[in-house]
């Protein structure tokens, strides 16, 4: 997937570069901002994207609007972004940078999918489970699918664990799909 590739690609370099200054906790606090406001209104990166305005206008509207409100290295990063037509990526590039700042503080994020919310024993000892096989203080963030019809959905980092019921179903209708009948 592109947007996941450029995503660790930019997200990475950062993460180089802010390591290197010594403004993990500035890049953080400042990019969670960012992701705030781009996930509240689109229409920032909508127009940084756009094909019909001029590469001019929007490194000048970049640098008008977040020079006073980011360090100079981050505004100048989303002018990377915006020079390299990578700026339609910037949320994905966030989450990254946002959980390559977390793994290095030791935190791990993980995302639970369920047919049902979780309940608080259930959510303890699956966060148990998940501190012993990553050694990473474990945030749930839970998600509730009821077309999973049971189990759960784990996705830690890039690995995908389905356990879910619905999975396991697909899983006996391939092979019954193999079987010969004479």
């Amino acid at each position: 997937m592109l947007s996941q590739e450029v995503a660790k690609k930019y997200a990475h370099a950062l993460l180089l570069s802010v390591v290197d200054k010594g403004m993990i906790d500035v890049a953080y606090d400042q990019f969670k901002s960012l992701k705030k406001l781009i996930t509240k209104d689109k229409s920032l990166v909508n127009f940084l994207s756009a094909p019909q305005v001029l590469d001019e206008n929007k490194l000048s509207l970049v640098r008008d609007v977040f020079s006073s409100r980011m360090e100079k290295l981050f505004v100048e990063f989303l002018v990377v972004l915006v020079d390299k037509n990578r700026i339609n990526f910037l949320p994905e590039v966030i989450d990254e940078f946002t959980r390559l700042i977390e793994a290095e503080r030791g935190i791990g994020r993980i995302t639970v999918i369920t047919a049902i919310p979780l309940i608080d024993s259930e959510r303890a000892n699956l966060k148990d489970k998940l501190h012993a096989k990553t050694n990473l203080e474990i945030i749930l963030e839970e998600k509730v699918d009821p077309s999973i019809i049971g189990g759960m959905i784990v996705i830690l980092h890039n690995e995908i664990i389905d356990g879910s019921v619905s999975h396991g179903l697909n899983a006996v209708e391939e092979q019954l799909a193999k079987v010969r009948v004479h």
